[in-house]
């Protein structure tokens, strides 16, 4: 179906209207040449004749076998989408009296998601009557935020959103990249020990 799109883009031999196309490539002189001239060249080399540019002033177009064109073109694309990167988010849960030795186990694994180019989510989740601790919940964060300084910027300070308040940290350009690829961190369950936190 894909391939069938792509054709759909590009004129070949007689489907070119233009009365004179630019030919770019090895195969022949670069220059603008009749459509007549043109399409005998591309017979004379067993191949098609591709418009690659119908928009120019002559049309560019390029003598190439047109299966070897769309193979190529299709794996250019698919080496151009594995180049773009893909943002992750994380998010990482406190409750709002996390202790000491809970908050730098999730430090830890902020750092971790962070050298991996991934973006992280921090939030204090206020159960009840905890909502009441909500200063401490911001200066939870903000030392968070702090602490992970040389690793990210900060994207969205603590705000209050219902019974959560977030913010929202990216990796910095230069930070510290992680060496060794260790085993990643199940994070479907958000890296939350919420025993001690509620």
């Amino acid at each position: 179906m894909k391939n069938d799109s792509m054709k759909a883009q590009y004129r070949i031999n007689e489907q070119i209207r233009a009365k004179e196309v630019r030919i770019v490539g090895d195969e022949v002189e670069p220059k603008v040449y009749p459509i007549v001239q043109a399409l005998k060249l591309a017979e004379e080399h067993e191949a098609d004749l591709v418009e690659i540019s119908p928009n120019a002033q002559p049309p560019v177009c390029r003598i190439i076998d047109y299966s070897k064109f769309l193979y190529q073109l299709k794996k250019r694309q698919k080496e151009q989408k594995a180049k773009q990167v893909k943002v992750n988010v994380k998010e990482i849960r406190f409750g709002p009296q996390t202790d000491d030795h809970d908050y730098n186990f999730k430090l830890k694994h902020a750092k971790g998601f962070l050298e991996d180019g991934d973006k992280v989510k921090a939030y204090v989740f206020f159960k009840g009557r905890s909502i009441l601790f909500k200063e401490q919940g911001e200066v939870l964060l903000l030392r968070f935020a702090n602490d992970l300084e040389e690793y990210a910027k900060v994207d969205q300070m603590p705000i209050l959103e219902g019974k959560r308040m977030t913010i929202q940290l990216s990796p910095k350009k230069g930070a510290p990249k992680k060496v060794v690829v260790s085993k990643s961190v199940e994070t479907s369950k958000n890296v939350s020990t919420e025993s001690k936190d509620e």
